[in-house]
């Protein structure tokens, strides 16, 4: 599938994803090596079926587990060792959590937290020393449209990922003088997902379930479908690429328009 940046070049860049086995992380990782991107991807749980592809792309596969600074370290050295810099780090990695406050465990909020915001703070705070020398780079948290208006049936879900948001922008503020542009995409409702399969597995109708997340977005259930992953991987590669080099500390809504309100009724 060719993408509808036909025109980015990204050869001589090196770039890491976090969460990137599977959903949005893989069609990133895929869609900047098709672009010309040295990608690293670090993941909980790598998926070995994707081995092929990764070869013929040259994607590099690491275990990585984003709550543990050791392995976070490990896959951005990793990076800088084998290609002699860093110029792009997308912060995917993340767990739903899907449960009303007074049903939550420490053990689940620290979970939840971890995975969604201190992975991305662990991430980020290794990979801007090696930006800086190489005079900037392009930093993208995937958020969530819970990160923009909360959502009542994941409260958790949706304070990691508000906290995201202002982590970006504060990030952005702070790292502007090194010439580090940081930004996020806040998707919603996206298919063939770990998360969203998780979702759809717990429900007791999958197709109710399926067509509950549509209409809850106007773009998609006018187009009956959910957002793809492709489509989230095409905003990051504008937010890495040279065509957004003024954009920083921006929060890019890829959810049809479920961060709008409620949505109009059907005609």
């Amino acid at each position: 599938m060719s993408s509808t940046f036909t025109q980015v070049d990204l050869t001589g860049r090196v770039g890491v994803v976090t969460g990137g086995a599977t959903g949005i992380g893989r069609a990133t990782a895929v869609l900047l090596a098709e672009h010309g991107a040295k990608m690293f991807v670090g993941d909980f749980d790598p998926v070995g079926a994707t081995s092929e592809e990764s070869a013929r792309l040259g994607i590099t596969e690491l275990r990585c587990d984003v709550r543990v600074e050791a392995d976070v370290k490990q896959l951005i050295d990793r990076a800088v060792s084998q290609s002699g810099g860093l110029d792009i780090l997308v912060n995917n990695a993340g767990i739903g959590m899907v449960k009303q406050i007074t049903e939550v465990s420490e053990e689940e909020w620290d979970a939840c937290l971890d995975t969604n915001l201190k992975g991305a703070f662990l991430a980020t705070k290794h990979a801007i020393p090696h930006m800086r020398q190489r005079g900037g780079g392009s930093i993208v948290n995937t958020a969530s449209n819970a990160g923009i208006l909360p959502r009542a049936h994941d409260p958790v879900y949706s304070t990691s990922k508000g906290a995201l948001v202002a982590f970006t922008k504060s990030i952005a503020l702070c790292h502007s003088i090194d010439r580090i542009r940081v930004n996020a995409v806040c998707p919603g409702p996206v298919g063939d997902t770990r998360m969203m399969n998780a979702d759809l597995d717990r429900a007791a109708d999958r197709e109710a379930a399926i067509k509950q997340f549509i209409a809850a977005s106007p773009i998609a259930r006018v187009s009956e479908r959910m957002i793809s992953p492709r489509e989230v991987a095409e905003a990051i590669l504008y937010l890495v690429s040279d065509a957004s080099i003024m954009v920083t500390g921006t929060c890019i809504a890829i959810d049809g328009g479920k961060s709008l309100g409620v949505p109009p009724q059907a005609k």
